[in-house]
């Protein structure tokens, strides 16, 4: 079926001389992946440097539902950066999410409203010159709602721990390892409060940065099946 569709580049792969694998989560199809031809010519119109890490896209494409790899027949930016190539932190930040979301997204379906989500999170921290230090900590926080186990804020009261198991604040620790105490659950909640304009108000120290964001990579992998190590972390860690 001929269909036109906005795409999010979540990786991108070389495969022989002129050809990529390409994971793109589309807003009307879900995660697909398509194989595509890149021409060594410079006046080609699929060009490599389209497929870099949460570029926003059009795509036009015939779905098959049988196949694994997909074909493009036309593809475009469709909001292109204008900070984010040339910004080192802001760079380290989308390769991060993008490799995040490459694991988390490995069955997902269509959801317009996560695509919608993304896709503004992106325009939003590419738009910012400043006071974005702790995007990504936000962004994986309120994923969790489009995902399915985003925790009950009203259920808080100070001194509550919080069960990353069963995504529930509890006023005793729960029987086993996987919790967060009350100073780390009062952060937590707080952070998921924030959003993108009002998150530069959170001072963080680099520890406790850093250990947000393992709290949160924790807590996605108890929920989110045979999720890996992830290589972009490191980089990360260094620079927030």
């Amino acid at each position: 079926m001929q269909t036109k569709t906005q795409a999010i580049v979540l990786h991108s792969l070389k495969y022989g001389e002129t050809r990529m694998i390409v994971d793109l989560f589309t807003k009307t199809h879900g995660r697909l992946s398509f194989m595509v031809s890149i021409p060594k010519t410079s006046k080609a119109r699929i060009k490599k440097q389209l497929f870099q890490p949460l570029t926003l896209l059009e795509v036009e494409t015939d779905i098959r539902p049988k196949a694994q790899l997909q074909k493009m027949s036309d593809v475009r930016l469709a909001s292109p950066f204008t900070t984010i190539p040339f910004h080192p932190h802001k760079l380290a930040i989308t390769l991060f999410v993008a490799e995040f979301l490459y694991y988390a997204l490995r069955s997902e379906q269509r959801n317009e409203t996560l695509f919608d989500y993304i896709t503004s999170s992106i325009q939003w921290l590419d738009s910012q010159t400043d006071r974005f230090a702790n995007f990504h900590l936000v962004f994986l926080m309120r994923l969790s709602r489009f995902l399915g186990f985003y925790p009950n804020l009203d259920d808080y009261q100070a001194g509550d721990y919080f069960d990353l198991r069963e995504s529930v604040f509890c006023t005793t620790p729960p029987p086993h390892h996987d919790f967060l105490h009350p100073e780390e659950a009062d952060k937590l909640q707080l952070m998921m409060r924030m959003d993108y304009p009002t998150m530069h108000l959170f001072r963080l120290s680099h520890h406790e940065r850093n250990r947000l964001l393992e709290v949160a990579i924790t807590y996605y992998r108890l929920h989110l099946p045979n999720f890996p190590e992830m290589k972009s972390l490191g980089v990360l860690r260094e620079l927030f």
